[in-house]
């Protein structure tokens, strides 16, 4: 059974419960009120006939009470509603009109009291049966009346009929209209199923129109909100599944070239078909394949430690960490005509040292690499920028094409391959500078023109006291 059907079922149960209880009542209390009054009535009248009747028994000298009896047969044709009346004495029936009913287990009447019995005649009809005594010469008289209250009985009745009908015609109206109700209350919880059945079924941009700020209404903000963070992470991981794939691919390829060279070389050294000039060249480069594999081992494993790893933050100096890496560097570069200066802002800031010393060890050999023989000049520069640590390497390099820029980070990417491979280059560098400036909540920016160089800006944030 559907959730609207049990809405409608229960509202209408619960009108016909209230509605048949409290119309039962109000017929029930207004039949017993118009009973009671017909009762009243039914009394004032005897009491009333009882009293003419003493007045004219007292001044009446005959014995045969035959005053008695003309009197009460004129008062009952004023009475429309006496439908039989009994007076007797002891066994004795004086007078009697129309059918009296038998009453067994009445009580006894007395003197001066009434008795008031309802009763229900041979004819179907509803009367009220009073009886009782006054006091004569003799033994006491004993008048019986029977009034007829049929109608307050057939008023009842027909208050039940009406509201029988009533109550069917509003039964079905409120059937009609609860289901109307609770169609339109869950037609909302009807779109958002067929809406989850469409994104479980790989429909991930549905999302359900939100109409009111019921319960219901927030429920479908609650399940667009799911929904979006579902399909983002969806987007996340198939990106991060295409990455993979990506990352396998290219790793597959760095690892072919190196390792068929290495291979050949290794097989043409077995065949002893060289001469020692040429066995030496292919000693040589066996070892600058298999460097340059040893190479690629240890950026894959200070990637996987990174992400392993719980970083550990220190109150570090960056000018003095900076111009330290420098100093050890220069010399190196030197003899490749290279050179590298630095002009670094005094301060603290919370950072892993070794981590941005390997930050900044890739990105000066990355400038390096891209200078031509004739060499150039290498800028390092940090200063402090709303509270972060701000660090930029510049050269005057041969530069990077802009559409190659968004790239740089990608594991295995090279702008030139083939110089690149020459110089020993793992094309994870820039992957790693990435990872290490997430890890301080940091940013990473590249700009750069062909010809004119470039210039790389990394953002650590930390608490930092810049002076």
């Amino acid at each position: 059974m559907k959730f609207r059907q049990k809405i409608a079922i229960c509202m209408v149960w619960v009108f016909a419960l209230l509605f048949g209880l409290g119309g039962g009542l109000m017929i029930s209390l207004s039949f017993q009120s118009n009973l009671e009054q017909e009762e009243k009535n039914s009394l004032h009248s005897y009491q009333m006939t009882m009293s003419t009747l003493k007045i004219v028994s007292l001044v009446s000298l005959q014995t045969n009470f035959s005053d008695v009896t003309n009197t009460l047969a004129q008062m009952q044709q004023q009475q429309a509603a006496w439908s039989a009346v009994r007076l007797s004495q002891a066994e004795e029936v004086l007078y009697e009109s129309g059918q009296m009913p038998t009453v067994t287990d009445a009580p006894q009447s007395t003197i001066d009291t009434c008795m008031c019995i309802p009763v229900r005649g041979e004819d179907g009809r509803n009367y009220l049966l009073l009886s009782g005594q006054m006091a004569s010469s003799e033994q006491p008289l004993t008048m019986d009346l029977l009034y007829d209250v049929s109608e307050t009985y057939a008023a009842r009745d027909r208050q039940l009929q009406i509201y029988r009908n009533l109550f069917l015609i509003l039964i079905v109206s409120v059937a009609l209209i609860c289901w109307a109700l609770a169609y339109f209350l869950t037609k909302p919880l009807t779109h958002l199923s067929k809406v989850t059945r469409q994104l479980a079924g790989g429909k991930l941009s549905v999302r359900v129109r939100v109409h009111s700020r019921d319960e219901v209404g927030q429920l479908a903000k609650d399940f667009n909100f799911m929904a979006n963070r579902l399909e983002e992470n969806v987007h996340e991981l198939t990106d991060t599944m295409e990455r993979q794939e990506q990352f396998m691919g290219s790793f597959a390829h760095e690892l072919k070239t190196p390792m068929t060279s290495i291979v050949g070389y290794a097989d043409l050294l077995r065949s002893d078909a060289l001469t020692q000039e040429e066995a030496m060249d292919a000693a040589n480069y066996i070892f600058s394949e298999g460097k340059r594999l040893e190479t690629l081992s240890l950026k894959l494993l200070d990637l996987l430690m990174m992400d392993n790893q719980t970083l550990q933050m220190t109150t570090v100096e960056p000018a003095q960490l900076i111009e330290g890496l420098v100093r050890h560097l220069q010399p190196v570069y030197a003899q490749k005509g290279i050179r590298l200066q630095c002009k670094c802002s005094p301060g603290v800031c919370h950072l892993e040292a070794d981590l941005v010393k390997s930050l900044l060890t890739n990105l000066l050999d990355n400038a390096r690499k891209a200078m031509d023989e004739s060499g150039g000049n290498i800028f390092v520069l940090s200063d402090w920028l709303d509270g972060a640590c701000r660090i930029r390497v510049l050269d005057n390099g041969r530069g990077i094409p802009h559409d190659k820029l968004a790239h740089l980070t990608e594991a295995f990417y090279r702008v030139d391959k083939s110089r690149s491979r020459k110089q020993g280059g793992a094309g994870l560098g820039l992957t790693l500078c990435s990872r290490i400036v997430q890890l301080h909540d940091g940013e990473l920016h590249f700009d750069s023109r062909e010809e004119n160089g470039t210039c790389v800006t990394v953002i650590l944030r930390g608490e930092d006291t810049a002076q």
